[in-house]
């Protein structure tokens, strides 16, 4: 894939030290740490590496990534690293996508307490797949998934939700058969709407009474316990948005369905258009139109703006296992869910992942470059790690005009 004309580190670069100064009341230190790693990612400030092709002998230096997980340049890799890790965990049956979410009341709300919200959006979000699957007047089985965690819209404003991609079917409960979905439908929409709306606001009104939630500039009333009901009670009058899709295809189609949501960032270098000025303009997609494409143009301040909303907790983890692939249990009933599809559907039992060994190791060499030769495609081998002092070393001399 060629580089981008534009990139977020151009705008970094462009506008970043006059944001900053403008938005020292609220900006912190991760918002600073975030905006540094992305402006030198994969510039000579990070050190980089002296490759050579296996196949050609064509030499050169390539900087290194500050793999910092919001950076556009950084999740390619660490999303096929993820990937390739999964492979083996997905079962031969079709998945579903449903998404879980927050309604735009709660976002400010969220904002200003993302570790605590994310974490029950997260957890409420897995007990009512868990919980309406496990009903005898709907699937009556066990069932498993991840989810991946997004806060952006199409504009770069905030808006959380969590995407579940789960295996269409479950296991019985005593385990001892595997029970699918039906082929069109897998869980009644209506029924998790509900029941989603019901555990939020009731963990929601668990996490005020315990002190865990902080109210702060225009959100301060709400810290007295009347203002508090009096704003979730409208939360009722509306239904929450629970996107089901219909069962799709198999573990290979999934493969290249996950790449697109579990290391998005919030833009991509691609969607950016031009920078004219002070103003940036990018695409966006119009899902009310058809998901036609449109350009928004926006103050690079804003942009960046924008961009910091989507900055996680230092430390949250934003992909996450429940049910059978829970980590506590993905070793003991993952492989039996293996067997028990196969027992149904005659299939080929793929390799599966045993006891403390569940991650697939990489087939990549340490010292193979994730690069391929711009000469022949062939790959790339590292011979030397260079630091930033070296590669300066190393940069050809500035050419100094002689005195007549």
């Amino acid at each position: 894939m060629h580089r981008p004309p534009l990139e977020v580190a151009d705008l970094i670069r462009a506008a970043g030290q006059k944001f900053i100064e403008r938005s020292r009341p609220w900006v912190t230190r991760q918002h600073l740490k975030v905006l540094a790693a992305i402006e030198r990612c994969r510039t000579a400030a990070l050190g980089g590496h002296l490759d050579e092709c296996s196949r050609c002998g064509h030499r050169v230096i390539s900087y290194n990534s500050c793999r910092d997980r919001h950076c556009p340049k950084c999740q390619a890799n660490a999303r096929q690293r993820w990937i390739e890790a999964r492979r083996q965990q997905l079962l031969p049956t079709r998945y579903v996508h449903v998404v879980f979410t927050l309604p735009h009341r709660l976002a400010p709300l969220a904002l200003q307490n993302k570790k605590v919200i994310y974490d029950l959006l997260f957890r409420t979000c897995a007990e009512t797949l868990l919980e309406v699957a496990r009903s005898s007047k709907h699937l009556a089985a066990e069932i498993g998934f991840f989810s991946v965690l997004h806060t952006w819209s199409q504009k770069l404003e905030h808006h959380p939700h969590v995407h579940c991609v789960v295996p269409a079917g479950g296991l019985s409960p005593d385990h001892q058969r595997w029970i699918p979905s039906r082929y069109r439908f897998f869980l009644p929409v209506k029924v998790l709407r509900r029941l989603f709306r019901g555990k939020f606001v009731d963990a929601l009104k668990r996490a005020f009474a315990d002190g865990q939630l902080g109210f702060y500039g225009d959100l301060k009333p709400l810290a007295e316990a009347k203002a508090f009901a009096s704003f979730l009670r409208p939360l009722f009058r509306q239904d929450w948005v629970v996107y089901c899709k219909p069962p799709f295809g198999g573990p290979e189609y999934v493969l290249h369905y996950l790449g697109t949501y579990t290391h998005r960032v919030a833009i991509s270098n691609h969607r950016l258009v031009s920078l004219v000025g002070d103003q940036v303009t990018f695409r966006w997609r119009d899902s009310a139109h058809a998901n036609q494409q449109r350009l928004l143009t926006l103050s690079v301040e804003e942009f960046l703006r924008r961009f910091l909303l989507h900055v996680l907790p230092r430390g949250f983890v934003r992909i996450r296992h429940f049910g059978f692939l829970a980590h506590r249990c993905r070793a003991r009933l993952l492989p039996l869910c293996f067997y028990l599809l196969k027992s149904t559907t005659g299939s080929a039992l793929p390799q599966t992942p045993t006891p403390g060994n569940s991650e697939v190791p990489s087939t990549t060499p340490a010292s193979t470059s994730p690069w391929t030769c711009p000469q022949c495609g062939g790959p790339m081998i590292i011979l030397q790690r260079l630091t930033a002092a070296q590669i300066a070393l190393r940069s050809p001399p500035l050419s100094i005009p002689r005195a007549s």
